[in-house]
């Protein structure tokens, strides 16, 4: 059964052996491990997934790829190892399959175009992974992990849950069909809540980050009176933090990010 990749469903299917093996070694797998697949496709990586891992979920929202993994996958679907969902990943209940905390990993070739929002769904989801190894854009992982030094308000909103690791490039010509632009394997371990007591704490690091990256041309002090009104307690916290006053909310680093938190959290 013949598939035409959908645009619309950002589909661009992997056709590199060696970008497949390193998702799975980047993601530690063993025989008592149970993975979440986002998108499977044709089922090149779910066929690897399988060989490794006690179970794999793998959730598909195009009907037309279901019929074909059905086919592919019948005793692995057959026997439990392989449960096949046709639903969208941004209503995945990890509850509904008595998943623990830290109890599963995800390994996927996720869409560009919601890539920001399955991490965020992940990453802040009360039942998280352990782990989540993806192939994103290039661009995005250099963003990840900051490769040029300059925090984001996404590479912060994913160190502050978990530890992001550059694993390779997978240039464009191993996709069918081929993308405009490279992709690459990160891996983010270690995931959990370790900088928050509870939900009200989370809010406050994300409407710190949020307001301190509002206005690119502003620097972090101006910034971080549309989150803190009184400009002397920032000043305060800069002076003990020994940050500079016309330092960009790019140019911290996220250790220095959790200190400063920390000081807002204690006021």
């Amino acid at each position: 059964m013949t598939h035409q990749a959908k645009k619309s469903m950002g589909q661009n299917f992997l056709k590199s052996k060696e970008a497949l093996f390193k998702m799975c070694e980047a993601s530690s797998l063993h025989d008592k491990d149970v993975v979440v697949e986002i998108g499977p496709g044709k089922g090149a990586l779910t066929e690897k997934l399988l060989e490794k891992a006690l179970q794999v979920i793998a959730v598909e929202k195009d009907r037309d790829l279901i019929e074909i993994l059905n086919e592919k996958f019948k005793s692995e679907i057959k026997n439990k190892k392989l449960i096949l969902l046709n639903e969208d990943i941004l209503s995945f209940d990890p509850k509904k399959f008595n998943l623990k905390e830290g109890g599963y990993k995800i390994v996927a070739n996720i869409p560009y175009n919601i890539t920001g929002l399955i991490i965020r769904r992940f990453l802040s989801e009360t039942i998280k992974p352990i782990s989540m190894t993806l192939l994103v854009q290039k661009e995005v992982a250099e963003r990840i992990i900051a490769r040029d030094n300059k925090e984001s308000i996404l590479s912060l909103s994913v160190k502050v849950y978990g530890e992001p690791k550059y694993i390779m490039k997978v240039h464009k010509r191993f996709f069918s069909p081929s993308p405009k632009v490279d992709s690459a394997i990160i891996h983010i371990g270690n995931i959990g809540n370790k900088y928050f007591k509870n939900k009200n704490e989370e809010d406050t690091f994300f409407q710190m980050i949020k307001s301190s990256f509002a206005h690119k041309r502003k620097v972090l002090r101006k910034n971080l009176l549309d989150f803190e009104k009184n400009s002397q307690k920032i000043d305060k916290f800069f002076t003990k933090l020994d940050i500079d006053s016309k330092v960009r909310a790019e140019d911290i680093n996220f250790d220095k990010w959790i200190q400063l938190y920390n000081c807002f959290l204690q006021k």
